[in-house]
Order: C-alpha cells, then sequence, then structure tokens
C-alpha cells in the first residue's frame, strides 16, 4: 500500500506535523506500507538541518530522519524558496520536489492523508 502524507503547518506553534510524523513512522512500522511525506507551506521547515530545541521537547529534524530511514520526505520547491531555505540546509535524505511530483504521487497513492 502507498501512503502520501501532506503536511503544511510549521514545525513548532501547532502539533500538525508533530502528529503527521508520528503517524507516518507508525504506518512505517507496520510493514507493507510506504510512506511518503509531502512538505508544503510552513512545513518545508520542519526538514531543515541543525534545529535545536529546548531539552525534553520534541525536534522534528529527528522525526524527519526516522521518516526518511524507512520512506521518501519531499518539499516544495516554491515554499522552500519563499522561505529562502536552500537545498544545502536541509537534512540528508529529503528533497526539493515540484507540484507536479505532488499531483502525480497523489494519482499513484492508494491513501492520502492531509495535515
Amino acid at each position: 500500500m502507498k501512503v502520501l502524507m501532506i503536511l503544511n503547518d510549521p514545525p513548532y506553534g501547532t502539533e500538525k506535523c508533530y502528529n503527521g510524523l508520528r503517524l507516518a513512522k507508525a504506518m512505517q512500522s507496520k510493514g507493507n506500507v510506504e510512506v511518503l511525506v509531502f512538505l508544503m507551506a510552513d512545513s518545508v521547515v520542519c526538514a531543515k538541518r541543525g534545529q535545536k530545541v529546548p531539552q525534553g521537547y520534541y525536534n522534528v529534524e529527528l522525526m524527519i530522519k526516522g521518516v526518511v530511514r524507512k520512506g521518501r520526505v519531499l518539499l516544495c520547491g516554491t515554499c522552500m524558496d519563499a522561505r529562502g531555505l536552500t537545498d544545502d540546509e536541509i537534512i540528508e535524505g529529503a528533497m526539493r520536489s515540484t507540484m507536479d511530483e505532488l499531483a502525480a504521487l497523489s494519482i499513484e497513492a492508494d491513501k492520502v492523508v492531509v495535515f
């Protein structure tokens, strides 16, 4: 089964990305599920390398790295540009993408989940 998860909110300030990434990791642990996470709007910052958070607070960068190990993480290139985020600033394994690719992935997916 192919699951496409689309995240939109910023990495911190709401828990939508946190919960979306938790769900992505839980789906990956079930086996036989291909999970692809597409970051749009402010969620592209989830994949920024070098995040520093207060002790005891969740770290979205580490969560993205966990998803990348078993799946794919793509970022909207237009959204990256609008926020001044460059390819060199994103974590290894996450990749710049396009709306055309998101359209194709949405058509191919068995399920699409949006946070």
